[in-house]
């Protein structure tokens, strides 16, 4: 197995294991098995051992499929397992802790900015103490494999049959640059009824569900069969095309789809933003259906939360983006592909920048007697068709905007952790705080704890260390800072709160592992949509009972108001406590009246009655002096001249 002997190997051999790969990829697709876990991190540090490494930062814990690297060179977050350059023979092993039918291997390069480092061929050796190794064999000679021409494409290789061993090893013998590699095993356990470790990992089929990757005429059919299956709770609708025409469609939920009921807050998840994030469009996929079936089958804590919400679910924010992803697969598809729309944007970070708006007025000391701390306006021109707006993103605004909206998530992947706004941070600048933090951290927790996996960080983040503490949750701008974000926007220009879910480390998981995925986020999923009621609710009339639309709900102690409906309802998310609450419309004196909010479920009405205002007649008169200020002894003159002339006398 020396480098000598490799470079020896002519084209005719090429050829025949290319030809070989073809012929086993046809009569072995039914016994494709999945992958073991590297990239999902089922795979554990310790079950990986290497021959050398070129740095600690390079170490075998770098060997996943698409890990990140980071940019401090100082950590140990490097973008792949390196081996030592001194070393002449290279080796890095996956112990698979039972025997397993492997039957695959995925390779990939180096992720980094400048350097192109990537294994192109090597051997396969198997074993089942570790300590004798048989090297996979073509019939002819040990088996070549040729893996990757560039640092980014992860390269399939598949074997003739599956080989049955606990461990199995690479052996790289050509390399572009330094001896780099990220990688993903193929494996099925080999069933044994006595293994702890097999049941511990065995995942019980509970929900009756499609559990499935959908491409998007699979999509929309079978939100077409949803909504036919429940034509009383569900409506099938659209948010608008995006840039290749394709609908981004949205499932409504609800006892009375199509109309917005007063004092029923209104609540959404989305995903699919990024068109290779599959995991999130599958989930929501899986909870049309639970919703549909669960409400039918008389489920009282499904039936009370479609009865008393109106549910919002878009599972493809990017379906042009997914096409491209779905077209490579689950595995083969790179870090990126399918990841912004087709004309280029990345739509959760493509909305207006309202943060600087806001801030400038904060550190102006305008904040909120002369600017809205709320209802932040978008700025003139920023929606002109010059193309910085995807068409995506402006069918969300029209939305969001034409729908009133209370809570809401975006399920993204890469990652697993659950992030709260503010998601921007201004160069060289400290963190802004926002002002509900307390209540977005509850948020976020009601999410993660309620996760099977989400708090259990113990090794470490996807590809860093973890940044949220064992919690599972952190702030997006201590994390990753971007701009326009659809967070920040959605909490500035809006009445909803909006937080990300990022689901896990493998961003396209294969499908035997979407049955896991909804076991392990079901929960979460309905603990988040319950969030929706907690606080306080009401509605703001005139003394004649004339809903106000408008109006502006401020709680004393926090910086931030909103806007009742049309209908004149309002949902204000809190956490428990007391809270001096005051309704305040144009035309109208403000009240005032405590609200309690208690640990109790539910939220607690808290409505307003506003008497009218003689402000009106007041502007009249000071628009009569030029808008100057007036004396009292004026505004009486006027008042009693108004009445002479009124009088029959």
């Amino acid at each position: 197995m020396q480098q000598t002997y490799i470079r020896a190997l002519n084209s005719s051999h090429r050829s025949y294991q290319t030809n070989m790969f073809l012929k086993a990829k046809s009569r072995h697709s039914v016994q494709f098995c999945p992958p073991l876990g590297m990239e999902s991190h089922r795979i554990e540090n310790d079950q990986l051992l290497t021959s050398s490494v070129y740095q600690h930062r390079y170490g075998s814990h770098r060997a996943r499929l698409n890990i990140q690297a980071s940019g401090d060179e100082d950590d140990m977050n490097g973008g792949a397992w390196c081996a030592n350059p001194e070393e002449k023979i290279n080796w890095i092993e996956l112990d698979a802790r039972t025997l397993t039918e492997f039957t695959g291997i995925i390779t990939q390069g180096r992720d980094d900015p400048i350097e192109s480092d990537y294994v192109s061929s090597y051997y396969v050796a198997f074993s089942n103490d570790s300590r004798e190794w048989t090297v996979l064999h073509d019939g002819y000679a040990e088996w070549l494999f040729f893996g990757n021409s560039d640092k980014n494409t992860p390269v399939l290789s598949q074997f003739m049959e599956p080989v049955v061993a606990r461990y199995i090893r690479i052996l790289p013998q050509t390399w572009n640059g330094t001896m780099c590699m990220r990688m993903e095993v193929l494996g099925c356990p080999v069933p044994d009824h006595l293994s702890q470790y097999q049941s511990q990992n065995e995942v019980m089929h509970r929900d009756d569900l499609d559990y499935t990757h959908h491409n998007y005429l699979d999509m929309e059919k079978l939100m077409k069969s949803i909504s036919d299956e429940c034509p009383n709770i569900s409506r099938f609708y659209s948010l608008g095309k995006s840039f290749k025409g394709l609908e981004i469609y949205a499932m409504e939920i609800s006892d009375n789809p199509g109309m917005h009921e007063t004092g029923e807050p209104e609540f959404r998840y989305t995903a699919g933003y990024h068109g290779n994030e599959a995991l999130g469009r599958e989930l929501l996929l899986m909870l049309m259906q639970y919703l549909c079936k669960e409400y039918k089958d008389g489920n009282p804590r499904v039936r009370h939360l479609v009865d008393e919400t109106r549910i919002h679910l878009v599972p493809s924010v990017n379906p042009d983006g997914h096409m491209k992803a779905f077209e490579k697969g689950s595995e083969l598809g790179s870090w990126t592909l399918g990841h912004w729309t087709e004309d280029g944007h990345d739509i959760f970070q493509n909305f207006p920048d309202l943060n600087n708006i806001l801030w400038d007025a904060e550190d102006k000391g305008m904040v909120p007697k002369l600017i809205s701390n709320h209802h932040v306006p978008i700025p003139e021109g920023v929606l002109s068709s010059n193309g910085s707006v995807a068409v995506e993103t402006l069918a969300l605004m029209s939305w969001m905007e034409s729908h009133p909206f209370v809570l809401g998530a975006n399920l993204q992947g890469g990652e697993r952790l659950v992030t709260y706004p503010f998601d921007m941070r201004e160069p060289e600048e400290e963190i802004r705080m926002i002002e509900d933090q307390s209540l977005f951290r509850w948020l976020a927790i009601s999410y993660a704890s309620t996760h099977h996996t989400m708090t259990q960080t113990h090794q470490g983040g996807c590809h860093t260390d973890d940044p949220t503490g064992g919690m599972g949750i952190v702030n997006r701008a201590k994390w990753k800072p971007i701009p326009g974000s659809m967070n920040d926007f959605s909490y500035l220009h809006t009445n909803c709160f909006e937080l990300s879910i990022f689901l896990g480390c493998d961003k396209f998981p294969h499908q035997s592992e979407l049955i896991r995925e909804w076991e392990h986020n079901r929960e979460a999923l309905l603990t988040f949509m319950a969030q929706v009621h907690r606080g306080i609710k009401g509605v703001v009339r005139d003394k004649e009972g004339n809903p106000i639309s408008n109006a502006t709900v401020s709680v004393e102690g926090i910086n931030h108001d909103i806007r009742t409906g049309e209908s004149g309802d309002y949902w204000r998310l809190l956490n428990p406590g007391e809270y001096r609450v005051t309704a305040r419309a144009e035309g109208y004196s403000p009240f005032t009246r405590l609200c309690v909010v208690g640990f109790d479920p539910g939220a607690t009405y808290c409505s307003f009655d506003l008497n009218k205002s003689n402000w009106d007649r007041i502007k009249q008169i000071m628009a009569l002096h030029g808008n100057r200020p007036i004396r009292l002894r004026q505004v009486l003159r006027h008042r009693v001249y108004r009445v002479a002339q009124a009088s029959p006398y």
